[in-house]
């Protein structure tokens, strides 16, 4: 027969005056954790109890009770409960809710309360952010929610962000899948479709450090240490609309500024009005840019200004800053560490007798109309202004005695000493653009340098890749060269002189390292540095050359020599012994279209086209629409007429991804003069297409102006 199993009895609740509670000597808890007793007390003042106590009674010798109860569990409230009564907020006598059970069970009072501590289940984290997030959605703000916890506004504001992460990584989180450290690390940025983008690219690798995520999440941002960001300033970058990401777990050195593009406007804005403050001067150029390679000034005759005397006040500030140095020195000598007070004010004083030290200079106002000033930004954000730098174009030119012309007469450029000019300010390598696009006209003006150094750059690596194909070809290159050599005016001492070097490309644009004719060299160069046997014995090389068949050879050859192709624009420099010459230069591009047209070199099949990037949104809105006329026709060039720029140098690289149109530099001479209808010659007939050949606009030639 089944025996029916006892039903459990639980014990009754009511309410006892709290004078009639006593904390028991058997709680377990000791050891001051988690909210204080303070804290508590105030949370019940503002909620209530929130959980009854749970009490025994408690009985005399003979086993009676007293009317007094113990406190096994709850003591952290009963002592809330008892600072409230110090206070003289809660009478002696209040009712306090309890949960009573029987004085002679067999549970000991120690076991009650043991069980009652360990077997509270914590909160878990992510349902302590989502409750703070419900409380802000239901109209309490931060500093409330704060309040009502007792805990910092900086401790709300972090709960409020990682509720605000991505519900996928959230989730995850929940599961386990992640720690607290790695969802703190993807609050720097807003964007749920990046954050659960670079989770997906790391939670099955080992390196998923919170650093390694915050890094992927900020690559495209800039930081606000950025030298731009501190040249241009946070507060006039925010002022503009952009908006400043801030990690609230750690320090982040200011943040990071999410709208570059924003950022490198307002860098140019202010680059370019520091410019035109110096260009007051009188400067015949100013350069501007964030920052100048290494070298930026060789080539160029540096002015030596007179620095501008001291005033009295000047002059006395200066000695007593240097006799506070010296006294605050002498005081402290002795010191093995500075107080940070004397150490802070020691390293102002320094830094302005340094302003002392670098004073404005003043220099000849006719060296000044021929001189120019280069701007960048400097490491710590300032603008650093180089004054003083003559190119040799501008070199005072001589008088028909032989002597120097710098005694008042016309310099070079035709600028009389003490005349007006206005100085020609290039920003990042190209002329500085119109205030108003729209005001530009419908003039086509000559093409940037820089713009045409780029283009040219690519006509180099398709014809480098043209040559190299063609072994036949690249062998006549190879005896025309030698033939030059032998026959003629370049005779040296050594017995053959026959060396192929590879040309640097000083300015590209991003893509060029993409480009298809980049690829092939790199892997037929890479297919030959596998072959070749470098870095042994000279014999051995001589030896495998020696063997080759002859298609490898000539292939070989050709690969070589297509290094030393050389299709680029650049500045011709009379007056130095470096640089090319304007004669040398038109060889030059005369014999690369040569090449062009030997090889059968198309830059349409070679893989370019005109971009926004690479062409139509560096060049004036007149370009653009005679590209389109060119490529696309009538039509389409007065469709696009009435746009802004931008929006129609976007649209022109739509209507013109399959036309197979290309700029002047990368036509070949004659295609140009077709096209274009309209050429110059020199002296030697030689027919120059139109982005090379002089005009009367050297006013607002951006190449013949700098």
């Amino acid at each position: 027969m089944a025996v029916a199993a006892q039903k459990i009895t639980l014990s009754s609740s009511r309410d006892i005056p709290f004078n009639k509670l006593a904390l028991s000597q058997s709680n377990v808890r000791r050891v001051k954790a988690g909210v204080s007793v303070e804290e508590l007390a105030e949370s019940i003042a503002r909620r209530g109890l929130i959980q009854s106590l749970h009490v025994r009674p408690v009985v005399d010798d003979g086993g009676k009770e007293t009317g007094m109860f113990e406190v096994p569990a709850g003591g952290r409230r009963f002592r809330a409960l008892e600072l409230l009564v110090r206070q003289k907020r809660l009478a002696k006598t209040a009712p306090v809710p309890c949960v009573v059970s029987e004085a002679g069970v067999d549970i000991l009072i120690d076991e009650v309360s043991l069980a009652e501590n360990i077997e509270r289940a914590p909160l878990h984290p992510l349902d302590q952010f989502r409750a703070f997030l419900a409380l802000r959605e239901k109209g309490m703000t931060e500093e409330a929610i704060a309040a009502a916890f007792f805990v910092d506004v900086k401790v709300v504001r972090q709960r409020l962000r990682l509720a605000s992460v991505s519900p996928v990584l959230l989730e995850t989180y929940a599961e386990d899948g992640m720690t607290l450290e790695q969802l703190m690390a993807f609050t720097v940025v807003e964007d749920h479709a990046r954050q659960e983008q670079v989770w997906d690219a790391i939670k099955d690798n080992w390196a998923k450090e919170p650093w390694q995520i915050r890094r992927m999440l900020t690559e495209t941002t800039v930081p606000a240490s950025d030298k731009r960001a501190a040249f241009v300033g946070i507060e006039a970058y925010e002022a503009a609309g952009g908006y400043v990401l801030r990690d609230l777990f750690q320090q982040d050195e200011g943040g990071w500024l999410q709208d570059p593009i924003l950022l490198d406007r307002l860098v140019s804005e202010k680059l370019k009005a520091e410019a035109e403050a110096v260009a007051a001067e009188g400067w015949k150029w100013i350069e501007v840019a964030v920052s100048f390679p290494y070298g930026h000034d060789h080539g160029l005759r540096e002015l030596v200004g007179t620095p501008v005397d001291l005033t009295e006040e000047e002059r006395a500030t200066r000695e007593d800053l240097r006799d506070e140095y010296d006294r605050l020195e002498a005081n402290h000598a002795g010191a093995d560490e500075l107080p940070d007070a004397v150490d802070h004010r020691l390293g102002e004083i320094e830094e302005a007798l340094r302003a002392f030290e670098f004073r404005p200079m003043v220099y000849d106002p006719a060296e000044i109309a021929r001189a120019g000033v280069f701007i960048c930004i400097d490491g710590d954000g300032s603008p650093l202004i180089e004054r003083g730098f003559v190119r040799p174009e501008d070199e005072a030119s001589a008088d028909p005695d032989g002597e120097d012309g710098d005694g008042g007469g016309a310099m070079a450029g035709g600028v009389e000493p003490g005349s007006h000019q206005r100085a020609v300010i290039t920003i990042g390598g190209e002329p500085s653009e119109p205030e108003d696009e729209d005001d530009e006209g419908d003039a086509i003006k000559p093409l940037p340098e820089r713009l045409v150094i780029e283009l040219t750059a690519h006509r180099t690596l398709a014809l480098r890749d043209a040559v190299a194909s063609n072994p036949r070809i690249a062998m006549t290159v190879l005896l025309h060269k030698l033939v030059l050599d032998c026959f003629g005016a370049h005779v040296s001492g050594c017995a053959l002189e026959a060396r192929v070097r590879d040309v640097h490309l000083p300015v590209q644009s991003p893509e060029l390292g993409d480009s298809d004719s980049a690829k092939r060299i790199d892997e037929r160069h890479e297919a030959w540095k596998r072959d070749i046997p470098l870095g042994q014995d000279d014999d051995r090389l001589w030896d495998w050359l020696d063997q080759l068949d002859q298609a490898s050879r000539h292939a070989l050859l050709a690969h070589c020599v297509s290094f030393g192709v050389n299709a680029l624009y650049e500045r011709p420099n009379p007056y130095s012994g470096t640089g090319i010459s304007q004669q040398g230069l038109e060889r030059r591009l005369r014999e690369a279209d040569r090449l062009a047209q030997t090889t059968g070199l198309d830059l349409v099949e070679a893989g370019w086209k005109p971009t926004v990037g690479n062409y139509l949104g560096r060049v004036t809105k007149a370009r653009i629409i005679e590209a389109v006329r060119e490529g696309a026709g009538d039509h389409a060039a007065e469709l696009i007429g009435h746009l802004k720029k931008g929006d129609m140098a976007k649209e022109a690289e739509r209507l013109l991804a399959e036309t197979g149109w290309l700029p002047e530099p990368l036509r070949p001479t004659i295609e140009a003069q077709a096209v274009d209808g309209a050429a110059d010659q020199d002296e030697d007939g030689m027919v120059l297409p139109d982005f090379l050949a002089g005009d009367d606009e050297g006013a607002d030639d951006p190449v013949a102006a700098e």
